[in-house]
């Protein structure tokens, strides 16, 4: 049962979500229970985060080390789909708002709270995210967040925080606003602004400078049902598959992304991504649907795929459109399962070998060699009835004064 005197707080441990709990406090009169996830974004402890939301007047810190969760849930559908939104964005905050937005509900619940609070702004995408995320899984939940809607900027939390007498370090502000997990990291703002400025060095921690790499780097990927399940060799689970191909793919440089992305609040942002084990793992899984998936099926799963990633990126991640797309694409993934071999080496991760006991590949059929089992002499019915609807139509041009003019010989 709710209490209308609690809300649910989003809550990183930084400057914003400390200051939002007594302001929160203060503005609503609602006890504030903090809730953090772990999902691979590295820095503080959750037990130091924890003692921090109480002791800015949190009543309750809910912690969760979710990283295996969202490794095993999220992660991993974002594998299995090739996830790549316009074409070169792994979806780093897109699927991990779900995971957290799932946390705060679970929280709101167990603490008896009526209102969850985040801490987006009003013109990005996490305000979206988190808010639809959360009204499918309970929609008598009411949503706010202290910034879009009560007016916490950042020289009122500042003054906020002093006045309070807060127990947080007031450290310089990064010129970027970066949001960070263990499928990747996102940096914008600042001067990366103007899309005329190029990134500098310090906008990356998750990729050494590609131009510099080290010696080059051979992995082999085995995947059991699309999921990759060992390195060279070794066991690994999905968390720690993620985590090995970001050292190793980080090292080359592999996953830096620079590019103009069509937000889903409708304006275009200048967006920076580091994904160095999200881009090398959806290379080797790609490679590896080219030899398991039939073609009309591969087809298929291609442009679904795009469509799974625009609809993820739009805060559709429980919507009944995406959990159709979850059930044919893992249907087709049935059968990738099989090795593949890369090259990690100056930015790139180069596919050198397949091989898989499901592969749809057939060497008798596909060689040029003695030993051909491909019957060359099938082609000639095979384009007769092919090419029927062609040639049907351009006898009808031709009957109308609409044939294709071939241009007359030239030549002297």
């Amino acid at each position: 049962m709710s209490d209308k005197n609690r809300l649910v707080l989003a809550y990183s441990g930084g400057l914003d979500t400390s200051v939002a709990i007594p302001y929160l406090k203060e503005r609503t009169g609602k006890d504030v229970v903090a809730v953090s996830l772990d999902v691979g974004q590295g820095g503080e402890s959750l037990e130091t985060i924890k003692q921090r939301a109480l002791a800015c007047g949190a009543v309750e810190a809910y912690v969760v080390d979710a990283r295996e969760e969202f490794a095993d849930e999220y992660c991993m559908l974002a594998l299995k789909a090739n996830a790549m939104y316009e074409g070169v964005y792994p979806l780093v905050s897109a699927i991990s708002r779900p995971l957290i937005s799932k946390h705060l509900v679970r929280a709101a619940h167990q603490f008896g709270a009526d209102t969850i609070s985040h801490g987006c702004t009003g013109k990005g995408n996490d305000q979206v995210r988190f808010e639809v995320s959360i009204a499918s899984i309970d929609p008598t939940l009411k949503a706010i967040s202290p910034i879009r809607d009560l007016s916490l900027t950042r020289d009122v939390e500042i003054a906020f925080a002093k006045e309070h007498q807060l127990p947080i370090e007031q450290t310089e502000k990064s010129p970027y606003s970066i949001d960070q997990n263990v499928w990747g990291r996102a940096i914008e703002t600042g001067f990366l602004e103007d899309p005329w400025n190029a990134p500098t060095k310090d906008c990356y921690t998750y990729t050494d400078d590609p131009a510099f790499p080290p010696v080059e780097d051979e992995v082999t990927i085995e995947f059991k049902e699309g999921v990759p399940v060992k390195i060279d060799g070794r066991d690994v689970t999905p968390l720690q598959a993620i985590e090995e191909m970001n050292r190793r793919a980080g090292a080359q440089g592999i996953g830096r992304i620079d590019l103009i992305e069509d937000r889903l609040v409708g304006i275009k942002s200048r967006e920076l991504y580091e994904a160095p084990g999200a881009v090398a793992l959806i290379t080797a899984h790609q490679e590896l649907e080219n030899c398991c998936l039939e073609r009309e099926q591969h087809r298929i799963k291609r442009d679904l795929d795009k469509r799974w990633a625009e609809l993820v990126y739009d805060a559709q991640w429980f919507s009944p459109a995406v959990r159709s797309l979850n059930a044919f694409i893992e249907e087709t993934q049935k059968y990738v399962s099989g090795e593949i071999r890369m090259t990690l080496h100056g930015g790139r991760a180069v596919v050198t070998g397949r091989r898989s006991d499901t592969s749809l590949y057939d060497y008798k059929l596909a060689t040029y060699d003695s030993g051909d089992t491909f019957d060359q002499k099938s082609s000639n019915g095979f384009i007769d009835i092919y090419g029927l609807p062609s040639r049907v139509a351009a006898a009808r041009d031709v009957r109308f004064g609409n044939g294709i003019e071939v241009p007359e010989n030239t030549v002297e």
